[in-house]
């Protein structure tokens, strides 16, 4: 792993990091594993669909159709329900990548607090979880890489952190 800010900066930025050296300089100067949060979170938005994409919509209509009853397949028939009431298919795009970044907050909140109810806690105690580096063997390390939440909606693809893509007026 590159240990000067100069090599760490140069690999954000061909990572396509906003503001490489903020990464870079955090990492070197906090001790911040910036480029395991950095490229978790990237992986996880490549999971959520683009903005552009509408694809899926007829594929999960047809998935629907060729087998209602499989996993997932209320997907397709809330779909086709919507396309036949006249919902834009960019509203139901909108509408899921909104639903989708909310799951990737979700869980990366989720690793730093697990927010057990009290009967939870009353059963099992404290418990935790969390994500971190691993070594060359892929070995867990103690380098916790935590408050992932913090920075989901820095890395949102767009630019706009899940804001509408039209002003809430129009």
């Amino acid at each position: 792993m590159k240990s000067n800010v100069t090599d760490l900066e140069r690999i954000f930025q061909a990572l396509g990091a906003e503001d490489p050296a903020d990464w870079a300089n955090s990492q070197i100067n906090e001790g911040i594993p910036q480029l395991h949060r950095y490229l978790f979170l990237k992986k996880a938005w490549s999971l959520v669909i683009g903005e552009e994409d509408d694809s899926w919509i007829e594929e999960a209509i047809e998935a629907w159709d060729r087998n209602p009853d499989a996993p997932y397949s209320g997907q397709g028939r809330a779909l086709e329900k919507m396309i036949a009431l006249g919902v834009e298919r960019s509203s139901i795009v909108d509408l899921v990548r909104a639903t989708q970044a909310e799951m990737i907050f979700g869980i990366c909140y989720q690793l730093n607090d697990p927010s057990l109810s009290n009967v939870e806690e009353e059963l099992v105690g404290d418990i935790g979880w969390t994500l971190v580096k691993t070594d060359d063997d892929y070995e867990p390390t103690s380098e916790v890489i935590d408050s992932l939440h913090e920075s989901v909606l820095e890395l949102d693809p767009t630019g706009r952190e899940m804001r509408p893509r039209l002003s809430a007026k129009q």
